[in-house]
């Protein structure tokens, strides 16, 4: 488990996207107040070679710093990471790790993969965010969530530009709440892990 240091993140939230992320982080990512008590990290589906688009794209839309993380990352309480391109995202301990390891449910970096590894590090602390995108990557890693007592929520799949993502996490029977996109940051911020 996570211990609470001067820097270190005491609640760690996972957001998956794909096809659509786009318009749902346009709606999440502005609500993220500074200040947002947890650490954030993003796993977008993109190509390699985006990571310029996506830096802008990200610093226009979040108030949080915003920063693409690296092998030994400190994870700190409000920020926003996301994993560079063909690279999986891992948690370790404080840290983030990343890995090039075969692709996990067709993609690297695998929204399965960061929670897992979340699931892992922070038990009861940490969430996972399902959103808009094709295929079923985050359902199995939402499922880790759940099983070590964390927090687990879906976009609303009508909400959802593609709603496959969102479909293949509810399906596990495990996810918590499903709301539309702009009522999910309200209630992150008003979770209290048990």
């Amino acid at each position: 488990m996570v211990q609470q240091g001067l820097l270190t993140a005491s609640r760690f939230i996972g957001i998956g996207a794909s096809l659509g992320g786009t318009a749902a982080l346009q709606q999440l990512l502005p609500t993220l107040p500074l200040e947002f008590p947890a650490a954030v990290a993003l796993v977008f589906h993109r190509a390699p070679g985006s990571e310029t688009t996506l830096v802008q794209f990200l610093r226009k839309y979040c108030r949080l710093p915003v920063e693409e993380a690296q092998d030994k990352t400190p994870i700190q309480s409000g920020r926003l990471y996301f994993a560079p391109a063909d690279y999986h995202l891992l948690v370790e301990d404080d840290h983030f790790a990343l890995s090039t390891e075969a692709p996990v449910s067709f993609a690297r970096p695998s929204i399965d993969v960061l929670f897992e590894s979340a699931a892992e590090a922070y038990g009861a602390n940490a969430a996972g965010v399902i959103l808009s995108g094709a295929g079923h990557d985050g359902a199995a890693g939402l499922a880790a969530i759940k099983r070590h007592g964390g927090l687990t929520m879906v976009q609303l799949p009508a909400s959802a530009e593609c709603s496959h993502m969102p479909d293949a996490a509810i399906a596990t029977g495990l996810v918590d709440e499903v709301l539309p996109v702009d009522e999910i940051v309200a209630f992150l911020a008003k979770w209290q892990p048990k």
